[in-house]
């Protein structure tokens, strides 16, 4: 299929471009570049032996897309691009409900516009709330979310449910990510945020490299074994697994197909230190500090669905996810 990628050069957008194209798809690359860097289509390029098809755009755009959509004519969409920093989400939620949820909008009208209705989403588990009925599964209620950013998804959910009522003809797919980390193994693709990663992951990272001090671990008073909260770490080449297998799945059978992708694990912000600081033999200093706005103490998934419908499961370790973190890190460190 030929497949375009909103938010292509970000970090879940650029890993799914890879193995979509090792599995022998076509793909073209829509992006803002907001929040990432048009270098990534050259490592993409370098990584897949191929030329990469990249707009610089914005989704809410429909002047824009609909000239993209003239020439890619794509078979299906896979929609990443969004605001996704949660501190961010609470200090500045209008710039967030309007890029996430009406950009999102508009991208749809434009989408109707030219028959393509094979829909892949980049959802999110912050859509279950502040649950405390773990593991999170794909019929657990979801909820009002526990920030702005977890509320565009729920939103953008309901928008897609809604599409696909009005008008069965739409093959749907949600995808709800736990916690991405990692980066490609050959550390020429990663996620690399500017300023003071929101994410955890990065964050140790730029810490063990001297890029920043110290980690600041927002809380250790939640109710968990160590006090700090508890996430599931998945690798994110896992998850540009699972678009995938969803596309090839999934695309022009109807309907509104809902999946988790996590491991099924969940890992403490403690834990995730120590075994970095194991896997690659460097210190990450820490500072414990209040309690983040908008996080909850715990969350993990049920991966049972998508493996007994899709056959997919998350297949790299925690270790794993740690040294290609780290290598990326290098890479980025060196220029």
């Amino acid at each position: 299929m030929r497949v375009l990628i909103t938010g292509g050069t970000g970090f879940i957008g650029s890993h799914t471009a890879v193995e979509l194209i090792a599995a022998g798809h076509e793909v073209v690359l829509v992006d803002n570049l907001s929040n990432s860097s048009a270098d990534v289509v050259h490592r993409l390029g370098e990584l897949t032996r191929s030329t990469v098809s990249f707009h610089q755009a914005d989704i809410g755009d429909p002047a824009a897309m609909d000239l993209i959509l003239d020439r890619a004519q794509p078979e299906a969409v896979v929609h990443c691009a969004a605001l996704k920093a949660v501190g961010e989400s609470v200090s500045q939620p209008l710039r967030y409900y309007e890029n996430n949820v009406g950009g999102t909008a508009r991208l749809l009208q434009s989408l109707e516009r030219h028959g393509v209705r094979n829909f892949v989403f980049s959802s999110s588990c912050t859509v279950y709330g502040d649950s405390d009925q773990l593991p999170l599964s794909e019929d657990s209620p979801t909820q009002a979310a526990a920030n702005p950013y977890g509320s565009t998804k729920l939103m953008m959910e309901q928008v897609l449910t809604d599409l696909q009522a009005a008008d069965p003809r739409w093959s749907i797919v949600l995808l709800r990510y736990f916690n991405p980390v990692g980066a490609h193994p050959s550390g020429l693709i990663g996620e690399d945020p500017r300023g003071t990663p929101n994410n955890l992951m990065p964050y140790v990272a730029k810490v063990a490299a001297g890029r920043l001090p110290y980690l600041r671990v927002f809380g250790n008073d939640y109710p968990t074994p160590d006090g700090t909260g508890i996430r599931d770490f998945v690798h994110v080449v896992d998850i540009a697994d699972g678009h995938v297998v969803a596309l090839q799945n999934l695309s022009d059978v109807a309907g509104r197909h809902v999946y988790n992708l996590g491991t099924g694990r969940g890992h403490s912000v403690l834990e995730v230190v120590s075994a970095f600081m194991e896997a690659t033999g460097k210190d990450v200093p820490y500072r414990i500090e209040g309690r983040r706005a908008g996080d909850v103490a715990a969350t993990w998934a049920s991966v049972d669905k998508v493996r007994a419908e899709l056959g997919w499961k998350a297949t790299r370790s925690l270790e794993q996810m740690c040294l290609d973190a780290w290598r990326w890190e290098i890479r980025a460190t060196q220029g």
